[in-house]
């Protein structure tokens, strides 16, 4: 599988999503700078983690405007896959990809520390490999990871099974002090309508390596290697990811 990971001025996880998805799985990757607009040679795009523009005015509010961004949005609509980490997932928000927005955490802290996650659905292209209540413990870094959506966009989200993970307790139990930053329903982590846009806080690169504390990240990626293709919406016919 070929992978873009798109770099922002400001990004800073680009290399550890660099070095997870080809030196330690094996895949091809490329680096993709925020103005390039060609990345039709790519299966799936990354938005990695960092200060995208230095965060000015809000997390991703500028990158969203980046030329590149675009070109991401008619990757989605190819039904190819796209996962937007930590400020990816604002981005992804600010863009339009997604509901809902990331405020600042409820204490007003950063925080970096290992959580629990609790595969909520199995049934997308990022989770199949996993167990539905599959708890992955995956580290996150952010002081803005309070997502929030009005409460008709939370019904739609989990009506739809589009909650791929909450944050919880190692035992798998959703409560309020396995809640790291105050996320509304606990959410870690949503899909799009056709479920081939995940956004996630929590940084599944960082953890795929014995080395580095754990290798619970591996099943995300290893799920979008060998997902089956999203249907193309309507209107485009090409809709197979690889």
């Amino acid at each position: 599988m070929r992978f873009g990971i798109v770099v922002f001025p400001g990004t800073w996880s680009d290399g550890d999503c660099f070095h997870a998805v080809k030196s330690v799985l094996g895949q091809e990757a490329e680096y993709v700078w925020h103005k390039d607009r060609d990345i039709a040679r790519f299966d799936a795009i990354v938005l990695p983690g960092g200060f995208s523009y230095g965060d000015y005015l809000r997390c991703g509010a500028i990158a969203r405007f980046a030329p590149v961004m675009e070109s991401v949005a008619g990757h989605a609509a190819r039904g190819k896959l796209v996962i937007g980490i930590c400020n990816g997932f604002q981005i992804l928000c600010e863009a339009g990809l997604l509901p809902g927005q990331l405020m600042m955490n409820d204490h007003l802290e950063f925080r970096c520390a290992w959580v629990n996650l609790r595969v909520e659905s199995a049934g997308t292209p990022f989770t199949h490999l996993a167990r539905p209540g599959q708890v992955l413990r995956v580290p996150i870094s952010h002081g803005e990871g309070n997502y929030t959506a009005d409460p008709e966009t939370i019904d739609e989200l989990k009506r739809e099974r589009r909650v791929v993970f909450r944050y919880c307790s190692p035992d798998g139990d959703v409560t309020r002090e396995s809640n790291p930053n105050g996320s509304m329903d606990n959410i870690a982590g949503i899909v799009n309508e056709r479920g081939n846009v995940l956004g996630m806080m929590p940084h599944p690169e960082r953890c795929v390596e014995p080395l580095l504390g754990g290798v619970d990240g591996r099943v995300i990626f290893e799920s979008m290697f060998t997902s089956t293709p999203v249907a193309a919406a309507p209107g485009n016919p090409t809709g197979t990811r690889r």
